[in-house]
């Protein structure tokens, strides 16, 4: 009992972090049908710009608070993802914005592979250990243990997602993303910049990522040029899963996705009699997407037509 709780502990701060980064590839999707690959690099960038900040402050301002050096390198890791994101959109998405759906997939692939190989020259290749700035203190929940900076994950990731879907639903900027989802042409005739609307889904998109890239880092305690790119997979995976272009979806599928990859690595050996371990969690994310694709290819909750965002 004490490991299927602590599994699914394990499981909902995995999934919250997909979660994050599901949505950046859900409202993209959801305004231009465009899947943006280069998403997981932009975690992987606001990991490093986070870990650049924080070992900079350290030597700079040492007596800071560990919190507060984290909340700086946050805020700095929002900014440049921000800055990136709505460049990239800029200059390589939006001029394909009316070529065949092929020529953005490939420009997007090849920018993935073009921000891992800057990264790799700006930061170099080798991980580096990301610094303890929180409290190390373990919270014991019948048996089973959760740390401080975990359940500053969960917390901060359920504000951000009540944020989110206020924004989408009850303001101005959220009736004109979903009215550009639905019709471009027509929201552009009811007095909505399309092009503006897609920029801003863009920065929201990144500052997600950031916060997502930041939590990883502070969660795994390392950071790497590659480390944006399996979970960045496995978030397209979980916004498939709920059903992409889809909020609500790619919020249940991330933390569902989360929990079938921590239930399995936890019970997978003993399941299989040893043949297999917990370093082989990898592939139930890709079971599951193979499973949706054939089975419900509309995912979970289905695709939103007319009222995604």
């Amino acid at each position: 009992m004490e490991i299927l709780l602590q599994q699914i502990i394990n499981g909902l701060v995995l999934g919250s972090m997909y979660a994050l980064v599901a949505l950046g590839y859900t409202m993209v999707y959801g305004i231009i049908s465009l899947i943006n690959f280069a998403h997981g690099e932009v975690l992987m960038v606001g990991a490093m710009v986070s870990w650049t900040v924080v070992t900079f402050l350290q030597e700079a301002a040492p007596d800071l608070p560990g919190w507060l050096m984290m909340l700086i390198s946050l805020v700095c890791a929002i900014v440049v993802c921000a800055a990136l994101n709505f460049t990239i959109e800029k200059v390589a998405y939006r001029p394909l914005r009316s070529a065949p759906r092929l020529a953005p997939l490939i420009t997007a692939i090849g920018m993935s592979i073009l921000l891992q190989t800057l990264a790799m020259i700006i930061w170099k290749p080798n991980p580096k250990p990301y610094p303890l700035l929180l409290p190390t203190e373990v919270i014991e929940i019948g048996g089973a243990v959760i740390t401080v900076t975990q359940v500053i994950i969960l917390v901060a990731t359920a504000l951000i997602l009540t944020g989110l879907l206020w924004l989408v639903n009850k303001t101005k900027l959220g009736r004109a993303m979903r009215a550009t989802a639905e019709n471009p042409r027509v929201a552009g005739l009811m007095g909505v910049r399309p092009d503006m609307v897609i920029s801003a889904t863009f920065i929201i998109g990144a500052a997600l990522a950031a916060v997502a890239g930041v939590m990883w880092a502070a969660n795994y305690g390392s950071v790497q040029h590659s480390m944006g790119f399996l979970p960045g997979l496995k978030a397209f995976t979980a916004a498939v899963f709920g059903g992409i272009g889809n909020l609500t979806g790619a919020m249940v599928g991330g933390v569902l996705l989360g929990l079938i990859e921590a239930l399995g690595a936890g019970y997978i050996g003993e399941l299989t009699g040893g043949v297999f371990g917990s370093h082989y969690a990898d592939i139930f994310a890709f079971i599951v997407l193979i499973l949706i694709l054939t089975l419900r290819p509309s995912g979970l909750l289905g695709e939103r037509v007319a009222d995604r965002a």
